[in-house]
C-alpha cells in the first residue's frame, strides 16, 4: 500500500512537471518578443517543436515499446525534464547572440521527457489497482490542470516582481520538481506494463477504425485545449488590452483553474464521459468565439477561462474512451492517442501563430483594423483565434458520433 502511494505520488509530480514543460515558454513568450524580438511565427514554433518532439516519442513507443525497458523509461522521465529546464535557462549564458537557439534546444530536451510522460505515466497508473479507474484517470490530469494553475501564478508574480529580465531564475526554480518526482520514482516498484510483442501485433491494431475515431476525438482534445491554453496570456493582453498581470491571473490562471475544476468534478462524480465530451465541444466552440468577436475585454477574459472547463475531459475523456475500447492494449493504445493528442496541440497553436502574422502584415488585417478601430495585431490576433475555434466546431460533430456508436454497441 505503502508504494502504491508513493508512485501515485510520483506520478502526479510527473505531471505537474508537464504543466512547467507545457506552460512556460507560452508565459514568457511576450517577454522573449520584447527582450529578443523573436516573431509570433518563430514563438510558436517553441510550441509546434515542443509537441512534435513529444509526437515522435509518442510514435517511437507506439512501434517499437517492447524493445524499451519500461521501468527504466519511466524513472528517467523527470531526470530528462530536469536537464532540459536546466539549459532553457542557460541559454541567455551558453548562447547570448542567439538566444533562441538555446531555447530550441532545451524545448527539444524538456519535450522529449513530456513524450515519456505522456506514454508511461498514464498507463502506470491505470495499472495499479484500483475500485474506479476512470476516476483515477481524471485526477491524473487534474493535477496536470492544478499545475498550470501554479505555474501560471508563480510565473505572474515573479515577472512583476523582478521583471523580465530575469525569466532564467524562474525556469531554475522549477527545475526543483522534477528532481522531487525523479527521488520518488527512485524509490518506488512500479507495476508491469503491457507491450506488444512485436512490430506485427501494432500493424494489426492500426487497421482498425475505431482506434482512428479515438485518436481523432483526442487530436481535436488536444488542439482545443493547448491552443487556448498557449495563446490566451498574448491574446488577452494585445488584443484585448488587458494588463499581463491581470490577464495572466484572471484569464489564463483561471483558465488552468477551470481546467482542473472540471476535471476534479468528473474524478469525484463523472460518469457517462462521451456524453461529457459532446457537450464539452459544444461549450468550447462558443467560448472561442465569443472570445474572438467580443470587444468587452471582461466578457473575452471569462471566454479565455471558461473555456478551460469546457474543454477539461477532452484530453482524459478521450483516453477513457479508448482504454474502455481497447482494455488490452496497455502502453500502445497510450502512445497511439498521446501521439493524436500532441500532433493537435502542435497544429492548434502553430496555427494561431501562423494566422496571427499573416493577416497582422496583410491588407485584410488593416481593413480589418480600421473597420473594428483597433491595431493590425489585435485584429490578427482576433482572427487566429477565430481559426482556433475551428477545431473545437469539428468536435462537435465527431464527439456526437461516438456518442451515438457508443450507445448503439452497449444496446447490442
Amino acid at each position: 500500500m505503502q508504494n502504491i502511494k508513493r508512485v501515485k505520488m510520483a506520478c502526479y509530480s510527473a505531471n505537474i512537471s508537464m504543466s512547467i514543460v507545457g506552460n512556460l515558454s507560452p508565459v514568457l513568450f511576450l517577454t522573449f518578443r520584447s527582450l529578443y524580438g523573436i516573431s509570433y511565427t518563430l514563438l510558436g514554433l517553441l510550441v509546434l517543436i515542443n509537441f512534435v518532439t513529444q509526437l515522435l516519442i509518442d510514435l517511437m513507443f507506439s512501434f517499437f515499446s517492447h524493445k524499451f525497458n519500461i521501468p527504466l523509461a519511466v524513472k528517467l522521465t523527470p531526470v530528462i525534464t530536469f536537464t532540459g529546464l536546466l539549459f532553457f535557462a542557460l541559454s541567455p549564458f551558453i548562447f547570448p547572440n542567439n538566444i533562441y537557439i538555446g531555447l530550441v534546444i532545451g524545448t527539444i530536451i524538456f519535450s522529449a521527457s513530456g513524450g515519456f510522460a505522456e506514454v508511461l505515466i498514464s498507463p502506470v497508473i491505470a495499472a495499479l489497482p484500483s475500485e474506479n479507474p476512470e476516476r483515477d484517470m481524471s485526477k491524473l490530469h487534474s493535477i496536470y490542470a492544478w499545475g498550470v494553475v501554479a505555474v501560471i501564478t508563480v510565473s505572474t508574480v515573479f515577472l512583476l516582481l523582478f521583471n523580465g529580465e530575469n525569466w532564467q531564475y524562474l525556469a531554475l526554480g522549477f527545475t526543483v520538481v522534477p528532481l522531487f518526482s525523479s527521488f520518488l520514482f527512485l524509490r518506488s516498484k512500479l507495476p508491469e506494463l503491457k507491450t506488444p510483442e512485436k512490430v506485427s501485433g501494432v500493424i494489426e491494431a492500426l487497421k482498425k477504425k475505431d482506434l482512428w475515431i479515438c485518436i481523432l476525438c483526442i487530436f481535436l482534445g488536444g488542439a482545443a485545449e493547448l491552443t487556448m491554453a498557449q495563446w490566451s496570456s498574448g491574446y488577452l493582453e494585445k488584443a484585448l488590452s488587458i494588463p499581463k498581470v491581470w490577464g495572466d491571473i484572471f484569464g489564463v490562471a483561471l483558465f488552468g483553474l477551470m481546467l482542473g475544476l472540471g476535471r476534479s468534478m468528473y474524478a469525484k462524480y463523472g460518469k457517462n464521459i462521451e456524453r461529457v465530451l459532446f457537450l464539452g465541444a459544444i461549450g468550447s466552440t462558443i467560448c472561442y468565439l465569443t472570445a474572438a468577436i467580443s470587444d468587452i475585454a471582461i466578457l473575452g477574459l471569462f471566454a479565455c477561462a471558461f473555456t478551460g472547463f469546457c474543454v477539461s475531459m477532452m484530453w482524459p475523456g478521450s483516453l477513457i474512451v479508448a482504454e474502455k475500447r481497447f482494455p488490452t492494449a496497455g502502453v500502445f493504445i497510450f502512445a497511439m492517442m498521446a501521439a493524436g493528442g500532441d500532433l493537435g496541440a502542435s497544429v492548434g497553436p502553430q496555427l494561431v501563430g501562423i494566422i496571427t502574422d499573416k493577416i497582422s502584415a496583410s491588407d485584410l488585417g488593416n481593413r480589418l483594423a480600421s473597420f473594428l478601430s483597433i491595431t493590425p495585431e489585435q485584429a490578427g490576433m482576433k482572427c487566429g483565434i477565430l481559426v482556433g475555434m475551428i477545431f473545437s466546431l469539428v468536435a462537435i460533430f465527431v464527439f456526437l458520433y461516438v456518442m451515438k456508436k457508443w450507445k448503439t454497441d452497449k444496446s447490442e
